[in-house]
């Protein structure tokens, strides 16, 4: 019953979703794009890091980065209209389902679009001349990545009473992590005290674990693990701050 549960909650997103397939990809193309030409071609081709070629060191910052804000609005945005403006997120509330299965079955459906536009950026890398391995483990970061900032999402569509404030939410929180969460860089160039403060953020260890896993390195265990207790306190928050708006 609980797997029906969210099936059923994600079967609903997923068929919005399967309509507009066309334009969600073509709309996820073109921030990657503009990265790739920038960054790989235009200043990639002058610049080694750690001995290797920048374009290799930027894409698996690039699937981190993008992963993290394709989940965070995919649920986050949806959600937060469905609460406080068009009411249906009180059709699932006194619906005969937990409050479980409709917070899975949301970050399920924004785990599955982060993880389709992280494949299209996989694939764009390739074509501009990229080296990277996609194993198992590459997959399962990255999946832990969707699910977490999925689940954040989440929370942020309960806690925020406004759709321009959510917005500005996005703006003091994950804008700061796309820079400085070693995307684009590796932060042991920063101040000891704001390597601190990038140390403790989600993005930075799925960042570590895609570049390390990608450029065929060992399994960051530690990173693993941090992303792991990031999803798992998420999706607790989710739980209580959605009990709490039933109340």
């Amino acid at each position: 019953m609980f797997i029906t549960d969210i099936w059923t909650v994600f079967w609903r997103d997923w068929i919005v979703l399967r309509r507009r397939i066309g334009r969600f990809i073509l709309s996820r193309m073109i921030t990657p794009i503009l990265y790739l030409i920038t960054f790989g071609w235009g200043l990639g081709r002058n610049v080694e890091i750690y001995g290797g070629n920048y374009l290799d060191f930027m894409l698996p910052g690039i699937i981190a980065l993008n992963s993290m804000n394709i989940s965070f609005s995919s649920v986050s945005s949806p959600v937060n209209m469905s609460r406080l403006h068009y009411k249906t997120l009180d059709e699932y509330l006194i619906a005969p389902i937990s409050l479980w299965s409709y917070i899975w079955g949301k970050v399920l459906s924004g785990t599955l679009r982060g993880l389709i536009s992280s494949v299209i950026i996989i694939f764009l890398g390739y074509l501009f001349g990229a080296h990277m391995v996609v194993s198992g483990w590459f997959i399962i970061a990255l999946t832990l990545n969707c699910l977490l900032f999925s689940a954040f999402g989440f929370v942020a569509a309960m806690v925020i009473n406004s759709h321009e404030d959510l917005a500005n939410f996005g703006t003091y929180f994950l804008l700061p992590m796309s820079f400085l969460s070693a995307t684009f860089f590796s932060p042991d160039k920063l101040p000891a005290a704001i390597q601190l403060v990038v140390e403790l953020l989600p993005l930075t260890h799925a960042s570590y674990a895609l570049r390390i896993i990608g450029l065929n390195g060992p399994i960051p265990w530690g990173s693993m693990g941090i992303l792991c207790a990031y999803m798992l306190a998420f999706v607790v928050i989710a739980r209580w701050a959605l009990h709490k708006n039933r109340a």
